[in-house]
């Protein structure tokens, strides 16, 4: 917990004024167009800033700069112990900003505070960290071949990255790849998701000061359609790591195809099962109960790999479904995001609060039980894009609300008999990126590791995990691992080298 009040929260924000201009090749400059886009404060609607919007001229600029850092070696040749040493002080300058970068993610989409202070930006310097740990880990082969030849496999960067990030984590989702792009030696060219530039563009600063040349790290914000496709589509970037929606993400394929075949990481849309199997009864039930309850909660249920399908077998559901509604309904309470109390703020904006409450409405059509929320609340929070925490039970895998990704703080109880049939409603989705079981039965949590259709996979826990776990989903989830050595691997290319000697 902070030690500072709402009202220290609240005077560092009205006196708060945030960097707005591009970063490219060591500065902050302005856009070619002059163009710029208002970041608005989902909690109250204020203008947080207007920040310059870049296009495809400044991304140009930025690919240019990146290149040219690539090619002078600056970065890529530099001595991988050397490159180790600034990301280590750019971890420890995240931790020394800690605050201030809070307090850009709280005011540009609406997170609480004190989540910010005690997972996000920890998190972040957690993951440069790991990456500069692995920096000399990245290790060739010599392959056995005949006594006159030497066969050498090698793993080299791969050039200028795009990295197009989203807006739900916004500095840490930017981390899982900027860190392991920067770790391998690779230049890069970040895309903030326009709705939470700021961080970035102070994340970009503290790597000048870590001791980073100019140029390597260049962020560029701007609108997706504009500033995203055009870096998606540059012929000078080698590779495009993007996180956010399937609709998206196949653009991003498509893009790639359009341009120079640049390798395309995916990270996309969600619809992840939770499952509770029929041998949980007393303490174990109460505990699964909460534990669904964070799964789909936190971070206002934006979050990709949200537990968002609860099912639960038929012989447990009535007193699970009590069980959930006494610990879900008030765990987790909306309010000011700048208050240290606080564990719920508003929805990114009031866009993403009119498609939540359309698809609430759509599932009462289709039949299922609104057993709580799929309100707002009102008094002070009225103008922010809030949703109160939601329950519907009577689900079943027909409805919109079981198939369609609602990011949004929404839950759907669907009932099943058996483990078998669990996994057929779970496996019925065009998603795979998280998936769990709670049970006490470790031939059942056999069956489902070895049968369900998940990339990420948890066994009497939800979304826990570290660095060395790899996090990335099957099917139209997408194709990437963040996190995990496998991601660093993934931002490097391999050569192979044949020396014959006679």
């Amino acid at each position: 917990m902070t030690d500072l009040t709402l009202a220290d929260w609240q005077s560092r924000a009205d006196s708060f004024r945030p960097e707005t201009r591009l970063f490219i090749d060591g500065d902050y400059v302005d856009a070619v167009e002059g163009n710029r886009f208002e970041s608005i404060n989902p909690a109250d609607r204020s203008v947080v800033a207007a920040f310059s919007a870049g296009n495809e001229k400044d991304i140009d600029r930025a690919v240019a700069a990146a290149k040219v850092s690539f090619k002078t070696g600056v970065w890529s040749k530099m001595a991988p112990r050397d490159r180790m040493n600034v990301l280590y002080r750019l971890a420890d300058l995240v931790d020394e900003n800690a605050k201030e970068l809070a307090l850009m993610e709280t005011l540009d989409m609406g997170k609480p505070i004190n989540d910010c202070l005690t997972m996000d930006i920890p998190f972040v310097a957690d993951t440069f960290r790991y990456f500069a740990e692995c920096i000399d880990k990245i290790e060739g082969s010599i392959t056995n071949t005949e006594n006159d030849v030497l066969s050498l496999i090698l793993r080299q960067p791969i050039g200028v990255v795009g990295a197009i990030s989203p807006w739900n984590f916004p500095l840490l989702m930017a981390a899982w790849k900027v860190a392991p792009a920067l770790a391998a030696g690779n230049s890069t060219v970040l895309k903030p998701a326009e709705q939470s530039p700021m961080s970035c563009l102070k994340l970009a600063k503290l790597f000048m000061e870590a001791g980073g040349p100019a140029g390597v790290l260049n962020v560029v914000p701007g609108l997706g359609e504009e500033a995203g496709k055009a870096l998606a589509l540059h012929m000078d970037v080698s590779k495009v790591s993007f996180t956010g929606s399937t609709e998206v993400g196949k653009l991003m394929l498509i893009y790639a195809g359009q341009s120079n075949m640049k390798k395309v990481s995916l990270e996309c849309g969600g619809k992840s099962p939770n499952i509770f199997l029929g041998d949980l009864v007393g303490d174990k039930l109460e505990q699964a109960a909460e534990a669904a309850a964070h799964a789909i909660y936190l971070n206002m249920g934006e979050v990709c790999s949200a537990g968002s399908r609860i099912l639960v077998d038929q012989k447990i559901h009535g007193d699970f479904l009590e069980a959930f509604k006494e610990k879900g309904k008030d765990l987790y309470k909306p309010g000011n995001p700048l208050d240290p109390g606080c564990n719920m703020g508003p929805l990114v904006d009031h866009q993403s609060q009119d498609r939540v409450l359309g698809a609430v409405a759509q599932a009462k059509v289709e039949g299922a039980t609104l057993e709580f929320g799929g309100d707002t609340p009102g008094g002070d929070l009225s103008a922010g894009a809030y949703v109160n925490p939601t329950l519907f039970s009577g689900v079943n895998n027909t409805m919109t609300i079981a198939r369609a990704e609602t990011f949004g703080p929404v839950a759907s109880m669907i009932p099943f008999n058996g483990l078998d049939e669990a996994l057929s409603i779970a496996n019925d989705s065009i998603y795979g990126l998280a998936a769990a079981v709670w049970t006490n039965d470790l031939n059942l949590a056999h069956q489902f590791v070895r049968d369900i259709e998940a990339g990420t996979v948890f066994v009497n826990s939800y979304d826990e995990g570290d660095m060395t776990q790899p996090f990335g989903g099957f099917k139209q989830s997408g194709n990437a691992k963040d996190k995990c050595f496998e991601s660093l691997l993934s931002y490097t290319q391999a050569k192979a080298a044949w020396f014959r000697f006679s």
